[in-house]
């Protein structure tokens, strides 16, 4: 379940993982505990300073035009500086690992171009590309690209060098996702609210 950025809460966020490293709580390696951020680059810096934990960067695109669109927060920190930060949590001084998601939409970030531009941006920074079938949901515009142009999109990463793996989609016939969650909400309230109406209309 989705709770938010949660760099925005750091003060809370750090003694949660302090938990789960330490030897007197659940004892779990560096390697296997996993702080996910949209790219909130101050808070990624003052991660690395604070805590050894595995880093989960929601990507999405290779180029700012396109990430500003599915990633807002990009607008106030540009991939470059988001590059920067992430090639310092993993430097030779940390030895951190930092994962890439990259949810694959048909006809907007899968193309062939932006496979070689996702090749030019991270082949210099030691990391994982984790590619994320697109789930669709009610009233979104968005679909998931085909299987074949995932396959072919991650053939192209890993021939030049980029570690590519693709999460399998699951809970596809239930809309088991966070959007997927609240689109059948939305649709019940909805429904909910209409129904109200006719019955107050019918004086019931």
């Amino acid at each position: 379940m989705g709770m938010g950025e949660p760099l925005l809460n750091f003060d809370a966020v750090v003694p949660a993982l302090s938990l789960l490293r330490n030897d007197l709580g659940f004892g779990f390696a560096a390697k296997r505990v996993t702080l996910s951020t949209a790219g909130l680059v101050p808070g990624i810096d003052r991660l690395r300073d604070t805590i050894d934990v595995a880093l989960a960067v929601s990507l999405h695109a290779p180029e700012d035009s396109l990430r500003e669109t599915l990633v807002p927060l990009n607008r106030k920190y540009p991939i470059k500086e988001l590059m920067r930060s992430c090639a310092e949590y993993v430097s030779d001084k940390h030895k951190r690992t930092v994962t890439f998601e990259y949810t694959l939409i048909d006809g907007v970030n899968d193309h062939p171009e932006h496979a070689r531009k996702l090749v030019k941006l991270l082949r210099r920074l030691p990391s994982k590309l984790n590619l994320i079938p697109f789930n669709p949901f009610p009233g979104n515009e968005f679909q998931r690209s085909p299987a074949d142009t995932i396959r072919r999109f991650q053939g192209r990463l890993r021939e030049r060098g980029l570690v590519a793996t693709t999460r399998r989609t699951r809970g596809d016939d239930i809309d088991a996702a966070c959007g997927q969650l609240a689109g059948r909400f939305q649709d019940r309230t909805r429904r909910r609210d209409r129904g109200l109406a006719v019955t107050q209309a019918a004086g019931v």
